[in-house]
């Protein structure tokens, strides 16, 4: 197979010969074998594991985002990813960084949303007046 993952500003990592991918998503891990059907995945922070005849089995933590499988293309576009060797530093990466960064987001939208609410009201005063 042929693995690509792709970020918001370029391309993370295009690797060629892939035996074998298992991802991550909100009803738990699944693996991808070059003859398995074509199949589209929701992608939670975690780590995306790949294993190349080369390389052997290696590892990348990603962001939530998408994995397409269309014949022997596997392609995984996420907001970050970090490569890695030591599975249990990108795992601590996954949780401080990208997790926390998901917990400053929803506070960013949690405000915007008292923002537009307040605006809204003021906006419906005004037109009754």
């Amino acid at each position: 197979m042929n693995l690509k993952v792709l970020l918001p500003f370029g391309i993370f990592a295009e690797i060629a010969g892939v035996s074998r991918v298992v991802a991550e998503t909100r009803e738990g891990s699944f693996g991808l074998l070059p003859h398995r059907l074509d199949c589209v995945a929701a992608l939670t922070p975690g780590i995306l594991i790949y294993e190349t005849d080369a390389e052997g089995e290696a590892y990348v933590a990603v962001d939530e985002g998408v994995l397409v499988k269309a014949g022997l293309d596997v392609l995984v576009s996420v907001r970050r990813a970090l490569g890695g060797a030591d599975l249990g530093q990108l795992r601590d990466a996954v949780e401080v960084d990208f997790l926390a960064q998901d917990e400053r987001e929803q506070s960013v939208r949690a405000v915007m949303a008292k923002l537009e609410t307040g605006f809204l009201r003021r906006f419906a005063t005004f037109q009754h007046e």
